[in-house]
């Protein structure tokens, strides 16, 4: 027995001083794990973070590409409403000042001559006689310089000027058209309620006349400068259903995709 005990005694011995050296080997790496992970985790953290981030970042960048792709699509759509209103409204003008012309031409060939009036009396016949004798020449030189009042910008001399003319030649061919620039003359002065009755006085008293659409848009035009946004889209809807063709057609479905 004795014996026994000595062959072991060593080897137990052994044992315990190889377990009392492996151990703290074994407890350093697992701490150098932990800590590993731990740092692992955090760098995890910080990157999801900073994807997150720039994730929103780029979101709303996006967002913002897409609206000024929208507000771009919008000012190139209005720039082609104004654009085609430009050119429309150069036409009528350049097709009124011809058809002006033409009249003038006309009424200027044939008015009276001087063999109508006795010797002597000719030039002395003023300016209300030949509106009482029906002079067409007269008649054409006042709308023109109502006109030209209007073109030199004179707004509120050119407005007087053609009411003017209107009361003076009430069944004039050219009534229609004294009112519509007498409208737009008040309009331009932002007078917008007589305006509109001035406009209004067109469609009702010559509603076959070209002017009497563009009229009815010039009312539009002005409910909408005073606030009655559906007054406006009443009144273009009637221009498109009492003149479905022609300029102020094109005009009024502009506006009323707005």
């Amino acid at each position: 027995m004795p014996a026994h005990r000595v062959r072991f005694g060593p080897t137990i011995s052994a044992i315990a001083l190889l377990v009392a050296l492996g151990t703290p080997p074994a407890r350093a790496g697992l701490f150098d794990d932990d800590e590993a992970r731990r740092q692992l985790n955090d760098l995890t953290l910080k990157f999801n973070e900073r994807v997150d981030t720039l994730s929103r970042a780029q979101i709303e960048l996006m967002n913002q590409i897409q609206s000024l792709r929208e507000e771009n699509a919008k000012l190139h759509g209005q720039v082609e409403t104004l654009q085609y209103a430009l050119e429309s409204s150069n036409k009528r003008q350049q097709d009124f000042y011809v058809d002006l012309d033409g009249r003038i031409r006309k009424l200027e060939t044939a008015s009276p001559s001087a063999e109508a009036f006795p010797p002597g009396e000719g030039d002395a016949v003023s300016a209300e006689a030949a509106r009482a004798l029906g002079d067409p020449a007269a008649e054409a030189r006042e709308y023109e310089a109502a006109l030209n009042l209007f073109k030199a910008n004179k707004i509120k001399e050119s407005a007087t000027a053609f009411e003017a003319f209107a009361k003076t030649y009430p069944d004039s061919a050219l009534a229609p058209n004294a009112h519509y620039w007498q409208g737009n003359a008040l309009a331009a002065q932002r007078d917008c309620k007589r305006a509109i009755e001035v406009y209004r006085a067109v469609a009702a008293k010559w509603p076959q006349n070209p002017r009497a659409a563009d009229a009815l848009v010039g009312v539009a035009s002005c409910q909408q400068e005073l606030g009655d946004a559906k007054g406006a889209r009443a009144t273009l809807e009637a221009v498109l259903a009492k003149y479905p063709d022609g300029s102020a057609a094109a005009t009024a479905r502009q506006r009323l995709k707005k």
